[in-house]
């Protein structure tokens, strides 16, 4: 006996049970990045997207209403490889004057992964007639992009004073 063919119907729906475990691992991690965030206006980023990716799980399980499945997560490779570098870049970087650039890069990887995987969703939902579902999955894909921005804005300036701080230490002229 053959397997069923599998369809975009089941892509949407596997792809929307990864979605939903990786974002709950984003929201352990945006926390765990805002504690160790020694620059203010980064840690309140990670605070505002933690609170952000916690209504980005809800409008998830609605979703899954819609499309009338379980709201269930499936390992997330790929979130747990970005979150284990992120885990790895706080030990290696500590309080160094890198250590908030790495976390924001670390964090823009994440959001970037989110923007990749919202953006398939909202379009196979389009194909697959989940208006409703791909109206959800857009409000989260620009929430997505607007916090990568912040981030980059964020970074550029964090990048900078990192640069400065590490010439001023090497006894070099800020």
């Amino acid at each position: 006996m053959t397997a069923k063919q599998k369809n975009l119907q089941d892509a949407f729906y596997e792809t929307l049970k990864d979605v939903y475990y990786a974002e709950r691992q984003s929201v352990r991690a945006l926390k765990k990045a805002a504690k160790s965030a020694q620059h203010e206006e980064l840690r309140q980023a990670f605070e505002t997207h933690a609170e952000e990716s916690a209504t980005q799980v809800e409008r998830l399980q609605q979703v899954f209403d819609i499309i009338g499945k379980p709201a269930r997560g499936k390992t997330c490779e790929a979130m747990q490889g970005l979150t284990s570098e992120m885990e790895e870049d706080l030990e290696d970087f500590g309080e160094g004057p890198a250590a908030d650039a790495v976390l924001a890069g670390c964090a823009q990887a994440l959001e970037h992964y989110e923007i990749a995987r919202y953006g398939t969703l909202k379009t196979w939902a389009l194909q697959l007639g989940h208006k409703d579902a791909a109206k959800l999955l857009d409000e989260t894909l620009q929430e997505e992009k607007r916090t990568d921005q912040l981030l980059t804005t964020i970074a550029e300036r964090i990048n900078v004073e990192g640069v400065e701080s590490g010439r001023t230490a090497s006894g070099k002229a800020a």
